[in-house]
């Protein structure tokens, strides 16, 4: 049976702050001098001396981050570094509470400060004014594709939609079920590769309000700069490039997002809308729906997402540490030209269908010019730690999501890999 060797001061180990970030135990002969191990204060928590028969190697921080793969999801997406290890080292007892997150009232005190960092965080981000209400909801923007018609507008109402990929077709087509609305242009017939021209546009002359989806995931498409809805309101899907750039808030009535690309887990959708738009919304709006309800209750009228919105504070918190949005900007397109350069020098070996004036920061697709390779390019790259990378069913191929968290190293990897792969089989 092992025996325990009891050290002096135990708590004296046990209080120093370098030891709370390890989880290890030392297994040691009884006879082991303890002078030959003094980096030992770097490496343990909980400090227990064994006499055993067998011994156990600790899991180095080096080596714990060697099991960490560069993740392409296009969500849920990789998150930051150190937002997961905050998250780690606070989910047994946050704050000296006694409770995870998880465990908290989603009225108590603890779960207030949390929520209330979180939207004053989010504010300072996208510099949102006080006439913007900010609510932290749940059912993904799939659902906001309602939510948005059954608030803003009367059944009879005529509404725009410019749809330039799956996700703008969708919520179209959702809206049909609660408003009369309009496709006043579509990418379609072009394989959703372009954005047009806003000048170009006809509007509705009586549309209550212009949707868009600001960044189309599965397609690669993303707006640039964004259209004047001349009479009504823009609203905006912006949940995979939410948080990636500096925004004009000011421009647009409604802008919704699913959190699981940029800014948390999956299971929280953010919608920013101007106060003077809620308060309208059908008789038959399901109360889970209804903004006025949310905005009344400061997203609390029932359970929230708690613990992804947690999660989402601390991304915000990050990226204010960063420097801010400009900031943040300046990374993802430095990986992105990184990217997409290697795709356009590779003679045609690799492929972007997407127009170059509108090439997604977010979501890289391309395609390999012998098409039979790329099941092999996808499964060498999966063997390097490069996962994720298969294109949506609906257009095949390979994407490259390289959201905020996706690190310039995780890209550099990629293209190394691309240009090898293409060296073994062009």
């Amino acid at each position: 049976m092992a025996s325990k060797l009891i050290l002096s001061s135990p708590n004296s180990l046990l209080q120093n702050p370098k030891l709370q970030h390890h989880n290890h135990h030392l297994l040691l002969k009884p006879t082991t001098n303890m002078a030959s191990f003094p980096n030992l204060t770097n490496k343990v928590k909980a400090f227990s001396i064994k006499c055993a028969a067998t011994t156990a190697t600790p899991l180095s921080q080096s080596q714990d981050l060697e099991e960490r793969v560069f993740n392409f999801a296009a969500g849920p997406a990789t998150l930051p570094e150190k937002v997961l290890k905050k998250a780690q080292s606070e989910l047994y007892n946050w704050h000296g509470s006694g409770m995870s997150v998880m465990e908290m009232s989603h009225r108590g005190k603890e779960f207030l400060s949390i929520i209330q960092k979180a939207e004053a965080d989010l504010r300072a981000l996208l510099n949102i004014s006080e006439d913007y209400a900010v609510l932290f909801l749940q059912g993904g923007a799939t659902t906001q594709f309602a939510a948005i018609p059954l608030n803003l507008v009367k059944p009879e109402d005529s509404v725009d939609y410019v749809v330039t990929g799956s996700w703008g077709d969708k919520a179209f087509k959702e809206a049909q079920k609660y408003s009369k609305p309009k496709v006043i242009w579509s990418g379609k017939s072009e394989k959703y590769t372009k954005i047009p021209s806003f000048d170009s546009l006809e509007r509705t002359p009586d549309s209550k309000y212009l949707h868009i989806c600001a960044n189309e995931t599965i397609h690669g498409v993303e707006f640039k700069d964004y259209p004047d809805p001349k009479n009504g309101i823009l609203v905006a899907d912006m949940s995979s490039n939410f948080c990636s750039k500096p925004v004009d808030v000011s421009k647009f009535g409604v802008i919704y997002a699913g959190a699981q690309k940029n800014v948390g887990p999956s299971g929280v959708t953010i919608v920013i809308i101007r106060k003077d738009l809620i308060g309208n919304a059908q008789g038959i709006t399901p109360v889970m729906l209804d903004y006025k309800i949310h905005a009344e209750n400061n997203s609390l009228y029932n359970t929230p997402p708690c613990f992804g919105i947690y999660m989402c504070g601390l991304v915000f918190d990050d990226l204010l540490a960063q420097g801010g949005l400009k900031e943040v900007e300046k990374r993802n397109k430095k990986k992105g030209d990184l990217l997409y350069n290697t795709i356009d020098e590779s003679k045609g070996f690799y492929r972007c269908p997407v127009d170059k004036s509108v090439r997604s920061l977010m979501n890289v697709p391309f395609t390999l010019e012998k098409s039979e390779l790329e099941a092999e390019f996808i499964k060498e790259a999966a063997k390097e730690k490069m996962i994720q990378l298969k294109g949506h069913r609906s257009v095949g191929g390979m994407r490259a999501s390289i959201y905020n968290a996706m690190p310039l190293a995780g890209v550099e990897k990629l293209v190394a890999f691309m240009k090898d792969f293409q060296a073994r089989h062009a």
